[in-house]
């Protein structure tokens, strides 16, 4: 595809993370060709029915450069989310960057809730149980594995 805009301008290093249940953190370089005054933004769009949003809290460089946004409450759609990052400068027209991402598959869950092992009688066997750990999936439960790492004392 032809992209309007001084080749090299646009972001490089696109990058977001889920933690905390409902927190996102998106992050950036500027293009390696990109002017010294050019200033990035950053929209997204959670889902088709939702609006297009403009980041409200950027990570800023030394330089007072976006490079890089905080976003609070966050739910997890079933769709992929769509990512714009654009450009301005005095001085040259700057590429676009945009991006489909799957949110569930950038989250990074927290632990299983209320861990308990159980040990029988005779303690030569234990039960472990636990819950499904908390998430902003909207659909939760039925897609977790789980695996378990015993280590004897």
């Amino acid at each position: 595809p032809v992209f309007a805009g001084m080749k090299g301008s646009a972001i490089e290093n696109f990058s977001c993370v889920i933690y905390n249940i409902s927190l996102m953190n998106c992050t950036w370089q500027a293009g390696r060709d990109a002017p010294g005054d050019t200033h990035y933004f950053l929209y997204w769009q959670n889902s088709i029915y939702d609006d297009a949003m403009e980041c409200e809290l950027y990570i800023k460089d030394e330089n007072g450069r976006n490079t890089g946004c905080r976003f609070q409450n966050v739910k997890i759609a079933t769709e992929k989310a769509y990512f714009l990052v654009n450009g301005s400068s005095k001085d040259a027209l700057i590429q676009f960057y945009d991006e489909y991402i799957q949110l569930y598959k950038i989250e990074i869950l927290t632990p299983p809730l209320n861990v308990a092992v159980n040990y029988t009688r005779d303690s030569s066997s234990c039960v472990i149980t636990w819950q499904t750990p908390l998430t902003s999936h909207l659909r939760k439960g039925d897609c977790f594995e789980y695996e378990i790492s015993i280590r004897n004392k």
